[in-house]
């Protein structure tokens, strides 16, 4: 996630709600995106030095548990940099020039110059964000879905050059050897079924069945990924796309909430004010007196029905409305108590580290050593393969 200001309700029901479930069920690493940051902020780096610690407060908050995932820093991984610059070398300007969203930004944010090297290569540098942890899953919304799939041309294209190594098909044939006779057999006929018929579902059981051999080395198990697809070692693997259940949470003017809009309710934000920004907001404009009916499906408040209250709730709330049986400030009490109600764990587990910075510092520093050290890893494989290892 980029660090460009204060974290708001909108990226807890979109992204942090989903998190905070996926890591008791993955293995999960979440960074911070500093450097991304800047391809959009160059000329303001202040803004993202002060959303920094904040932002991973705010992770904190919401629920992400540093036991259960790895939080780190873009920047203070710089194996990241490396194989981005590394990727380079391989990558048509022309894949970088079609990605949807490259001119997309450019046109929403035309107030800045963004005809820059940074920005053209920002989803080369997404890429190496994935790829250098080997990512199998990474959690998305519909829109980022043309990353993943430029991210899994890159990968492919990088193990087309130089998954070569030397003695490759005997390397694999002896590894297939060690999966024992009736494991080599079946991985034999799922390859050929594979290739010479193009058996999409042989290829995934054949996928499957490395999977579950705990015993094969790494380099042996990526000789096998690599054969049974007909091509060489795979050192990159190919990452999927995790589609996210998108929910679309709307701000204090009934569009989406977004800062660009200036219409949020940040996640720590104080109750006070969390109760003065929804009992100001506007309402369904026929409704000028309390006696006259109005018609919810006109009026921004509904919408945080929707979002917060439950069937019961939201049945008082339109009846009340169209019979001008309740008035507007009655009707956002009921939103206001709910709000306040999913804020408070958050502002308990924030201040803990609030009171204590030196909490959240260490925690990012574990979480770097632990990125640091995958990503080591498979910078080893890359360099090796590119010819820079000079052992």
């Amino acid at each position: 996630m980029r660090p460009t200001g204060s974290l708001h309700l909108g990226h807890y029901h979109g992204v942090l709600k989903n998190w905070v479930q996926m890591q008791h069920e993955y293995e999960c690493l979440f960074f911070v995106a500093d450097w991304h940051a800047l391809t959009t902020h160059y000329d303001t780096p202040q803004i993202i030095e002060q959303s920094v610690w904040d932002m991973v407060v705010d992770w904190l908050a919401a629920g992400v548990d540093p036991a259960n995932a790895t939080l780190f820093i873009q920047s203070r991984v710089p194996e990241h940099a490396e194989l981005h610059l590394l990727l380079s070398m391989i990558t048509p300007l022309g894949w970088l020039e079609r990605v949807p969203t490259y001119k997309d930004q450019q046109e929403k944010l035309s107030e800045k110059d963004l005809s820059t090297y940074g920005f053209l290569g920002y989803p080369l540098l997404q890429s190496a964000d994935i790829l250098i942890y080997r990512a199998t899953q990474v959690p998305v919304g519909e829109d980022q879905v043309p990353h993943i799939e430029f991210t899994r041309e890159i990968a492919r294209r990088f193990n087309h050059i130089y998954g070569r190594e030397p003695g490759f098909e005997e390397k694999a044939k002896a590894a297939i050897k060690k999966l024992g006779g009736k494991k080599a057999k079946l991985y034999d006929e799922l390859r050929t079924r594979y290739q010479e018929q193009g058996d999409d579902e042989a290829l995934e059981s054949a996928k499957s069945l490395l999977d579950e051999q705990q015993s094969l080395s790494h380099g042996d198990r990526e000789r096998l990924f690599g054969y049974l697809e007909g091509g060489g070692k795979m050192i990159l693997s190919e990452p999927r796309a995790m589609l996210t259940a998108a929910s679309k949470m709307p701000g204090l003017d009934g569009q989406k909430m977004s800062k660009s809009y200036d219409n949020t309710i940040t996640l720590r934000e104080d109750e006070a004010s969390v109760s003065k920004k929804i009992r100001t907001m506007p309402t369904d404009p026929a409704r000028i007196r309390r006696t006259d009916a109005g018609n919810p499906d006109k009026c921004p408040v509904w919408q945080l029905h929707q979002v917060y209250s439950n069937e019961q709730t939201k049945q008082w709330a339109m009846q009340g409305c169209k019979s001008a049986g309740i008035g507007c400030i009655e009707c956002k009490q009921p939103v206001i108590d709910a709000v306040l109600e999913e804020q408070r764990p958050m502002r308990e587990r924030a201040q803990l580290y609030l009171d204590d910075p030196s909490l959240v510092r260490n925690i990012i520093a574990d979480g770097c050593e632990k990125a640091r050290k995958l990503a080591s890893e498979t910078m080893r494989d890359v360099r090796e393969a590119m010819g820079l290892s000079y052992t």
